[in-house]
């Protein structure tokens, strides 16, 4: 198989409101600073891949908009995905696979404050069944926390004690906007208080993906993608058991995650209770380092926040803090789609 790796990632600071930008004026600086890490010019791109939401725009076709960050000329081979950036990535690592480009721009966005995004994503949901009961995200997940707690497999503390460490985490990470100490706040909807659910954020990311030779003169130690799959979950909650993610664990293992231990695993996990899932399905023990980077509990940019994860990992491989490491990235209600690619850099 054609190696394929990562090899710049950049990304905004995240913040709570951004109304004085336009997406465009958002994605600029992270494009410009991701072609500058590699040198390249838009016309050295051999495919451009983008992924967001028109629902959070509220308008259609608004990536076409975006597009004007990349530039209109010269004319560019593109595609978009409304999906997080993190299966825009998937789509570009397919394209570099064929052989029919040797380098690939991907890039997210998402401006989650101008609405309630807890409504907006209820439009995610089933519906004839589901959606016209307006049940928002946070309640969902809420469902999923107790029915963890149920099990015994967590309780409040813990959830706790998962959002202290990633915020601690996210202390060291100029991007975030939240970091260091937080109370556990008010319950939102029992059993999650505030401190256990991700906080609005606008922001952006972007990374440039290459092949083999390209991508040693490109980056002194790419990030090589060894692998990267997707499943999805039953689209109706009540049928699936919520405190568990067999289709994590199976894109884990198609991507070959299980061939051999990890170091650093970067979790899309907006809620706490969505970590103690993953972490069971991925078989993530605590001699892994699990979102160092504070993970989406710190910066929540919704349709970027999975492609972050996917360029967090890596930018660690750049920098020689990481050898093999697992990214993750989720859509959908309680975990219902997951990504999963394993990075490695050279020895």
């Amino acid at each position: 198989m054609r190696e394929i790796a990562i090899v710049a990632f950049a990304q905004t600071d995240h913040r709570r409101r951004s109304d004085e930008l336009s997406e465009v004026e958002m994605l600029m600086p992270v494009l410009h600073d991701v072609l500058r890490q590699t040198g390249l010019k838009t016309s050295d791109i051999g495919f451009t891949c983008s992924g967001s939401s028109d629902y959070l725009a509220g308008r259609a076709f608004s990536f076409t908009m975006a597009l004007d960050g990349v530039g209109a000329w010269p004319p560019i081979s593109e595609s978009h995905v409304e999906m997080d950036g993190a299966w825009a990535l998937y789509e570009a690592w397919v394209k570099l696979l064929t052989g029919e480009a040797d380098t690939a721009l991907v890039y997210a966005y998402g401006k989650t404050s101008p609405g309630e995004i807890r409504d907006v994503l209820t439009r995610q949901l089933d519906p004839y069944y589901v959606a016209p009961l307006w049940p928002d995200s946070v309640s969902l997940a809420a469902l999923q926390a107790q029915a963890l707690i149920d099990a015994g497999d967590t309780d409040e503390r813990a959830l706790a004690a998962v959002a202290a460490r990633s915020r601690t985490a996210a202390a060291a990470n100029p991007h975030a906007p939240l970091s260091g100490p937080v109370p556990a706040g008010d319950y939102l909807v029992q059993p999650l208080r505030t401190g256990d659910c991700p906080p609005v954020s606008d922001g952006a990311a972007a990374v440039i993906l290459a092949a083999g030779d390209t991508a040693r003169g490109l980056c002194e130690r790419p990030a090589w993608i060894r692998g990267m799959d997707h499943r999805i979950e039953a689209h109706s909650l009540g049928v699936r058991d919520l405190t568990d993610s067999p289709s994590a664990r199976q894109a884990a293992e198609r991507a070959g995650a299980f061939e051999r231990p990890v170091d650093t695993a970067e979790l899309h996990a907006p809620f706490t209770s969505q970590e103690v899932v993953l972490r069971k399905a991925l078989r993530l023990g605590d001699d892994v380092n699990v979102n160092p980077s504070g993970g989406a509990l710190a910066a929540n940019p919704v349709m970027a926040a999975g492609l972050i994860r996917i360029g967090e990992a890596a930018a660690r491989i750049h920098r020689g803090a990481s050898d093999r490491a697992l990214a993750h990235a989720t859509s959908g209600p309680c975990l219902q789609q997951n990504l999963v690619a394993v990075l490695e850099g050279e020895s």
